[in-house]
């Protein structure tokens, strides 16, 4: 049997803006076709009555033909969900290994985002040290943002 991972998804208020953010913070690339998903067979996928659900798959830094970053808005917003915490069970961030942390965060910071941490720099003996921040999107997704020097 094989097994491949495919996406993560990310359900946003602003498909659009939200993946403009990734685009131009952490290099992701637009993965074309925009998707407009609506019908009984996405009713029966989501079991949500009269579903439409448009957005994107962005392509990850360092990845062609990789995992995609799934950015997807419900229409109607029938989804509430409470705010993100970082010690919530399931799903609660992702990772970025990036060149720049400080650099990074600032651009995360002009384009919306904000910080959720603080900047940590931790020495590890064996591995090197770990420079590290979390921080959120502009819809308050978790975002770890990493550096591992030797």
């Amino acid at each position: 049997m094989a097994i491949k991972y495919v996406h993560t998804n990310i359900v946003a208020k602003d498909w659009s803006r939200l993946a403009m953010f990734y685009i131009e913070v952490f290099d992701c690339k637009p993965v074309y076709h925009e998707r407009d998903l609506s019908g009984a067979w996405i009713d029966q996928v989501t079991n949500i009555d009269d579903v439409r659900i448009k957005g994107i798959h962005l392509s990850l830094p360092g990845y062609e033909e990789g995992p995609t970053l799934e950015i997807f808005q419900y229409e109607p917003e029938n989804l509430k969900s409470d705010i993100t915490h970082i010690n919530k069970q399931g799903y609660t961030h992702i990772a970025f290994q990036v060149d720049d942390v400080e650099r990074v965060l600032e651009k995360l910071l002009e384009h919306g985002g904000k910080k959720y941490g603080g900047l940590v720099k931790k020495k590890y003996d064996s591995i090197g040290t770990l420079t590290v921040i979390y921080a959120e999107d502009p819809e308050g997704n978790i975002i770890e943002i990493q550096k591992w020097d030797k």
